[in-house]
């Protein structure tokens, strides 16, 4: 046989090996967010697959125990249990009614078991109202003089 027409063979094997092994790879970690209605609307379609759910951290909600960390999220009226059973630890802006993001699959029971968190509080990110005598700004009523430094302009 031609050793051209092994090459190629051999070429052609080791692409459709890597094209294999990516698309396989894309599947296993795209996932779509969802929210809180979207995911009960799936039905028994949602268990098992890989998601992500947003919502707010109900207040009170977050209990620590020893096999992971357990809490609500919530948009409107409606709720979603979570076990978050990760190696990570979880962000220092998870909180009470801060917004979470939890990575993982619908468990038989109803529970969400994720395995990554994200989250973030609103109240980090908004912009500090301004305060009295810090401003940059000059006052409207001060006169700037344009003589020099140490003498005023007179009136």
């Amino acid at each position: 046989m031609n050793t051209y027409v092994k090459f190629g063979g051999l070429m052609v094997l080791i692409v459709g090996a890597l094209v294999w092994l990516a698309v396989g790879g894309v599947k296993d970690t795209k996932t779509y967010y969802k929210t809180i209605p979207e995911l009960a609307q799936m039905g028994n379609a949602a268990q098992g697959q890989r998601l992500r759910v947003g919502g707010d951290v109900q207040p009170g909600s977050i209990k620590r125990e020893k096999t992971g960390t357990t809490f609500t999220i919530h948009q409107g009226a409606q709720t979603l249990k979570v076990l978050y059973s990760g190696s990570d630890p979880l962000p220092d802006t998870f909180r009470d009614n801060a917004q979470a993001l939890a990575d993982g699959r619908l468990g038989p029971d109803g529970t969400f078991e994720a395995n990554k968190i994200q989250a973030k509080c609103a109240s980090k990110y908004q912009a500090k109202p301004a305060q009295r005598g810090l401003s940059h700004e000059t006052p409207a009523n001060s006169r700037i003089s344009s003589s020099g430094p140490g003498v005023s302009a007179a009136s």
